[in-house]
């Protein structure tokens, strides 16, 4: 309770912590009525942590207020990218997710905590996913057949956030400040234990998603941990019973994945697998807890303890020796090695001809393709970018795979494409200022302070590293706890030192006119002060609101339609009312006009669509088709020809052109059910 004390504001962050940890059991927040109703008690936090105690900018480091200035300068670029995107709706979507991350890094970082708060929180958040790591794996060995398969997307664990390397994402994201804080002389030695035995949990879990991503970025946060956290011979004595537990363990929880490819049951493997994993997590945790318990008594003599860092020392150099060299055996030729990745990489899923392990079978991906687009939209657009969240028509339109992705897959190329060189410096001075900030934390006096910052910038760090190649931005779910621990390592840094006094500074009058000014203008500056912020937080509750309550709508209409289609049809306009930058109301009240054979309600719906989105590649094509089948030749010709052009690598819109041109008409019903087809063969 001397914590929550010391630091009133530790509350109200802990509450947000409990809603990050709802959004990791469901998707990690990534649908819109998820992260917007959360986004909104998000707000109010933060409306209560500054009531309560009021943020004093003279008592911000600078390095911290130019990181919240950057980000709320990007907030407001991606909210005026608007004006530009050419599909505002998803673009008002994008700046909302940034409001969402400016709040949580302003709850987090705007006040200085001490190491004990600073800590609470780091700990709650990764021992709930601990938690729930525990809790996916039991889960999977007590489910068998349909139950077990439907945990699986394929060979790859995709449970519960439903997107595989997400899924991984989120289980490393706590790896790393579980290990560091696992090593934390001033932590209590049964939770050291709890949280090294933990780290096993969560790795191994991850290892069920199969992400090639996750396989390339810990490389390089092992070279970040070791080459920017201070202590490190004790960061590698306590990763050396993590990595045996995960190195014993991982063989059988890789060996799931191969039965399922082979089409053989997975159960008896899982069961072998979960049961190892939880003696080794037992066997790493009783091990740290042991050795924690040992130094926290301090029965080691001062020469002992010299020798023991003498020999962790001597074990740590041996280590990375027989690293390197077995890292280049088993790798073979580094330039062939170099070589067969880019070619991978460059030629797609198709390039990729091993029949291995995924985690080993190259980086054929079409993720070179994606990168294309995002920079060639980049050099069409350089300034400010093509607005955010607006990459996937560009996408459809110049694209060479058979994917439809929505993002780049990539923070980097997502901010370049979509909010331009201004997006980019915005973003690169507020993560230059962040971790300024950070990395005064992690030279503080205090050890508790320094091993909370170390942990919680490692669980942002693996975030942007595993996210240059995926798009975890859109995760809400994800980016909110990246943002919220890398506030937490902001916020522990040094109070800023009061600067000199200005040279001529009169005190002498301190009751005459100068002072009295003074008096009056304080609270007419705090009176105006208050206005703006009141409008400010009441324009980002209206705009979360509104799209919010328009998805709920396209949602529930979605549902009963087939039995109540007038009220379908009244919600759907009721949501179009709500969200008047987005198409996706009269797309969704179209499909549902033809289900019925109503081609003049399908062809208004459709065309009130493209008056929001002029370059809608569907609606175009449906109303095309409806042309086609009106017997409106030459309309329907024009509108095909457009929709072959916006999405150039469609099979039905030159299937349908086609029968136009032949003098044939297009029939609806049968373009539809394609259409069915097509989006149940893709998902």
């Amino acid at each position: 309770m001397g914590s929550l004390r010391d630091a009133p504001t530790t509350v109200p962050a802990l509450a947000a912590i409990a809603l990050f940890v709802v959004w990791a059991t469901s998707q990690a927040g990534y649908p819109l009525t998820h992260w917007a109703p959360g986004t909104l008690i998000l707000l109010a936090l933060l409306t209560i942590a500054l009531v309560a105690v009021p943020l004093r900018l003279g008592a911000i480091p600078v390095s911290v207020k130019v990181a919240l200035g950057c980000l709320a300068a990007y907030t407001a670029l991606s909210f005026l990218s608007i004006l530009w995107a050419a599909v505002p709706g998803a673009a008002w979507e994008g700046a909302n997710r940034t409001l969402l991350y400016l709040v949580v890094f302003t709850l987090f970082a705007g006040w200085r905590r001490r190491g004990v708060s600073a800590a609470l929180l780091v700990s709650i958040w990764t021992l709930a996913l601990i938690a729930l790591a525990v809790y996916v794996a039991i889960r999977l060995d007590t489910s068998s057949g349909r139950s077990f398969a439907a945990l699986f997307a394929g060979e790859r664990l995709n449970y519960p956030v439903g997107y595989p390397n997400a899924t991984a994402a989120q289980w490393l994201m706590a790896f790393w400040p579980a290990l560091l804080l696992a090593r934390g002389a001033r932590l209590p030695w049964a939770l050291r234990g709890v949280l090294a035995g933990g780290a096993v949990v969560l790795a191994d879990v991850a290892l069920l998603s199969l992400s090639r991503g996750s396989l390339y970025a810990t490389p390089v946060m092992v070279v970040l941990v070791f080459a920017f956290v201070p202590e490190r011979l004790r960061t590698f004595a306590t990763a050396v019973p993590v990595a045996l537990g995960i190195g014993l363990t991982a063989p059988l929880m890789l060996r799931i994945g191969d039965r399922i490819t082979a089409g053989r049951s997975p159960h008896t493997a899982a069961h072998q697998a979960f049961a190892a994993l939880l003696i080794a997590a037992l066997l790493v945790g009783l091990v740290v807890a042991l050795g924690a318990a040992v130094e926290s008594r301090r029965a080691v003599s001062p020469a002992l303890a010299r020798r023991v860092r003498r020999g962790v020392g001597g074990l740590a150099i041996a280590t990375l020796v027989v690293v390197l060299v077995g890292g280049l055996a088993a790798a073979g030729n580094p330039i062939t090695r170099v070589r067969h990745g880019w070619d991978t990489f460059k030629g797609g899923y198709a390039a990729d001809s091993s029949t291995g392990n995924r985690l080993l079978s190259g980086l054929g991906s079409n993720r070179y393709d994606f990168y294309r687009v995002a920079l060639d939209e980049f050099s069409a657009h350089p300034l400010l970018g093509i607005g955010a969240d607006n990459f996937s028509q560009q996408y459809l339109a110049h694209g060479r795979s058979g994917e439809t992705p929505r993002y780049p897959h990539s923070v980097e190329l997502r901010t370049l494409s979509q909010t331009g060189l201004v997006g980019a410096l915005l973003a690169l001075a507020g993560l230059a200022g962040a971790l300024i900030a950070s990395s005064r934390s992690m030279r503080r006096r205090d050890p508790l302070a320094r091993t909370v910052a170390a942990a919680a910038l490692a669980g942002f760090a693996y975030w942007a590293v595993h996210g240059s190649f995926d798009w975890f931005w859109e995760f809400a779910g994800l980016g909110a706890s990246a943002f919220a621990l890398l506030g937490v390592a902001c916020s522990l840094g040094p109070a800023p030192t009061p600067g000199p006094e200005p040279a001529g500074a009169d005190h002498t009058d301190a009751s005459g006119d100068t002072a009295a000014r003074a008096k009056r203008v304080r609270p007419i500056g705090r009176l105006c002060l208050y206005t703006v912020a009141g409008a400010l937080a009441l324009a980002a509750v209206w705009s979360l609101s509104a799209p919010w309550l328009s998805e709920r709508q396209i949602q529930s209409a979605a549902e009963i339609w087939p039995r109540a289609p007038l009220t379908a049809y009244a919600r759907l306009s009721d949501a179009a009312r709500l969200n008047p930058l987005s198409d996706r109301a009269y797309l969704v009240a179209g499909s549902i006009a033809l289900r019925f054979g109503d081609l003049a309600r399908a062809e208004h719906e459709f065309s009130q669509a493209l008056g929001r989105v002029p370059g809608d590649a569907y609606a175009t094509l449906e109303l095309g088709a409806i042309a086609s089948e009106s017997g409106e030749r030459a309309r329907a010709r024009a509108l095909l020809e457009r929709a072959v052009r916006l999405s150039p690598r469609s099979q039905l819109a030159r299937q349908a052109l086609a029968t136009v041109h032949s003098g044939k008409r297009v029939n609806v019903d049968t373009l539809n059910r394609s259409i069915l087809l097509e989006a149940e063969q893709l998902s």
